[in-house]
């Protein structure tokens, strides 16, 4: 039996290779590898271990990836097929047949989530959360209905008519709308016509009256069929059908743009135009008003999904009630690290005395927040640098730079207006920004700043003191709460340079000369990595011990990949936790008989990125190079990025990352997936057939290491195979 726990189990037998190991079979298609993390998440929603309400959480969040997934990945690949692109990736595989295989794979998926929401949607109503339909309605619930929609919905409403002198309207990327054919009462004239759904409109609306303690949700489709003659006085219906519209997302923008905030501002419109990638249909709509929708949209068949249940999974996140706490996650409160309040709450003390590495979202994300504010209201500090790549709407981190603007401190704000679905919102931050006095820089055209730094340079004394923050995730206190990554705080001399270094070369494109505990991309951090498998690979034939961990989103880069077949095929052992996308292809014999890989997928989503390398003393070891980085290893990150891999030296840091952070994380079973050398993936649990271990509920429990105080480390244990037994 395949056994999820890496941390205290053996390597198992590699499989004979059916293929050719030096041919493109040797990895996994990119696209497929995501949708299979797709399906690890639809599964959570069907897990009966999860609470039910997370469970819908989980549902939707498959439909909101699925969504994404198409409007940027299949309208690509879309992109190259139409433009004669025939091209195989490095799995071998052509635009067209990926596409193939995509549309296969995603019309299942797109089926059990179906299945899944019908099964979901039974369970709620055994809790008393229903979801009714128009047939459902009391007399009473439509009076009390109509007040809602002539109150609430009629006034965003523009209903539409369809004929030559009403053309088909433009629907925008995720446009929901209902499809008409009406008839005319007084004489039986036919009309057609279109109702567009606002996206200001909740899509359920919680019916008031009923029994005690009954939920009852009515979706808004059904709110406005119950008054169409409100919307069509006049009229009766003859026909009708609902549908939503995906449509192509990416952004091309003008290499030599002469202003790049102004080309963003024009690329964002030119998204919402973009070409159709997916319609779904209403299953069981008149074949004319079908045929129409189709014409109309200048949809292929190929595009068009017809659907037998709801339209739009991802709305279905509105049913998750804040009201039933029972049905959720109990809830959790992120610890603040003992050794800032034993200062009193002052952050720089706390640095000041040794770094510190927060891992959140069991350590809170207001320390790094506190950061800010404290550098902006503190009259010792002379400068900010920030980067900006991701942040909440009303970002408390913007304000605080805004308000060490006004007060005359040196502020520099890296935005980044390439962060796909947030340029919009960034750009309005940098505007907010530079009203404030900050200077705001947009770093490079072609490549994404993605690093996560902050810098606070203070004055103590007779000397600058640089403070310096690296994340492996962004400046979003909000998904801060969800999302595990790991904050490095320190006041290191070097990696202070280090991170003014990375903030320079953004600014001003001359490219460092050297870094000292710093590796970025696209310069040396994908050759760091592939050097230090290879390090690796030589304690191996030497007879040392030999090892590498990797904690990451997702691992395609081939170059990376292959790397690790080498170290493998050399005697390194390696294991990995990866998340979504894998194209390492593992256990498989004269190719990677030594790599492991598993995915863990559960109540917070693994978002920290961190290299091991044993260094000569395998893993775990306090002999270990340790590293956190803001990349994942794709092609993207390594080539096309600015990132940042930070070598952690600080011993309490190091070996709260080794025998805590990955540890947990290959010791964990609950939650973990374990891929197999044909792409499958398998969910094994406890091997002993005991309760589960599972790093989530050890990291809620357990301090860690280097955040204790004056109580010490004593109670912030190392992960231990007596730990894990207990």
């Amino acid at each position: 039996m395949t056994n999820p726990d890496f941390l205290n189990s053996d390597v198992p037998p590699a499989i004979p290779a059916d293929f050719d190991v030096s041919g493109p079979e040797r990895f996994f298609n990119r696209e497929l590898s995501w949708l299979a993390f797709n399906w690890r998440v639809l599964e959570e929603a069907e897990n009966p271990a999860v609470p039910l309400l997370e469970r819908v959480r989980f549902l939707s969040i498959s439909g909101s990836n699925l969504d994404e997934f198409y409007t940027v990945r299949v309208a690509g690949l879309r992109g190259l097929v139409r433009g004669g692109v025939s091209k195989p990736s490095a799995d071998g595989l052509t635009p067209r047949q990926q596409l193939e295989r995509i549309d296969a794979d995603a019309r299942a998926l797109m089926l059990r989530q179906q299945e899944c929401w019908a099964e979901l949607r039974k369970l709620l109503a055994g809790e008393h959360i229903e979801v009714v339909g128009v047939a459902d309605l009391t007399k009473a619930d439509a009076q009390r209905l109509e007040a809602v929609f002539m109150e609430q919905v009629f006034p965003v409403l523009t209903p539409l008519a369809i004929d030559p002198a009403h053309p088909f309207p433009f629907i925008a990327n995720a446009g929901y709308a209902l499809a008409l054919q009406l008839r005319r009462e007084e004489d039986g004239e036919p009309l057609d016509a279109l109702l567009p759904v606002p996206n200001q409109l909740d899509r359920f609306v919680r019916l008031e009256g009923g029994r005690p303690g009954l939920t009852r949700m009515l979706p808004l489709e059904g709110l406005l069929e119950l008054f169409l003659t409100r919307l069509f006085p006049g009229y009766e219906t003859a026909g009708l059908c609902t549908f939503r519209v995906l449509r192509d997302s990416d952004l091309e923008v003008e290499e030599e743009a002469e202003d790049l905030v102004r080309e963003f501002e024009s690329a964002l419109k030119r998204r919402r135009r973009g070409e159709v990638i997916r319609l779904k249909m209403s299953a069981g709509a008149p074949a004319d008003l079908r045929a129409m929708i189709v014409e109309e949209l200048h949809a292929s068949p190929e595009e068009v999904i017809e659907v037998d249940g709801v339209i739009g999974i991802s709305d279905l996140g509105e049913l998750v009630l804040d009201d039933r706490p029972e049905l959720l996650w109990p809830k959790y409160k992120p610890r603040p690290p003992e050794r800032v309040q034993d200062h009193d709450g002052d952050i720089f003390a706390a640095v000041a005395q040794k770094d510190m590495l927060l891992h959140h979202p069991y350590e809170t994300f207001d320390t790094v927040v506190d950061f800010i504010r404290q550098a902006a209201r503190d009259p010792d500090v002379v400068a900010i640098k920030q980067t900006l790549y991701r942040t909440s709407k009303n970002s408390p981190i913007v304000a605080a730079l805004c308000e060490a603007a006004e007060d005359g401190k040196s502020v520099t704000a890296l935005v980044e207006l390439k962060a796909r679905f947030d340029e919009a919102a960034n750009i309005r931050l940098s505007r907010q920004l530079e009203r404030a006095g900050a200077q705001v820089i947009y770093g490079f055209m072609d490549w994404k700043t993605h690093a996560k730094i902050s810098t606070v340079v203070r004055r103590e004394g007779k000397k600058l003191v640089t403070y310096s923050h690296f994340g492996t995730g962004n400046y979003h206190p909000i998904t801060a709460n969800f999302y595990t990554d790991l904050s490095l705080m320190t006041c290191d001399t070097a990696l202070g340079r280090d991170a003014t270094r990375v903030f320079n070369y953004v600014s001003g494109y001359a490219k460092p000369e050297s870094l000292d505990n710093l590796h970025i991309s696209p310069h040396s951090l994908k050759s760091h990595i592939i050097k230090s498998l290879e390090a690796e690979a030589e304690h191996a034939r030497a007879g040392r011990p030999a090892a590498a961990w990797f904690k990451c989103n997702s691992v395609i880069e081939p170059d990376v990949i292959d790397a690790i077949y080498a170290a493998s095929q050399a005697g390194v052992r390696i294991d990995m936790v990866i998340r979504g996308i894998c194209g390492v292809r593992p256990g498989v014999a004269g190719l990677s008989e030594n790599v492991r890989v598993k995915s863990v997928i559960g109540r917070f989503l693994e978002h920290s990125r961190i290299a091991c390398f044993g260094n000569g003393a395998g893993l775990p070891s306090d002999g270990a190079r340790v590293y956190i980085s803001s990349a994942d290893l794709m092609g993207r990150n390594l080539n096309r990025r600015v990132e940042t891999l930070v070598e952690v030296t600080n011993p309490t840091v190091h070996a709260q990352i080794i025998h805590q952070v990955m540890a947990a994380n290959f010791a964990d079973e609950a939650q973990s997936w374990v891929l197999k050398p044909d792409g499958d993936y398998v969910r094994p649990g406890a091997v002993d057939g005991g309760e589960p271990f599972s790093c989530h509920e050890f990291f809620m429990r357990h301090p860690s290491l280097s955040g204790r105080g004056r109580a010490g480390t004593e109670d912030a244990p190392r992960l231990t195979k007596e730990l894990v037994a207990g």
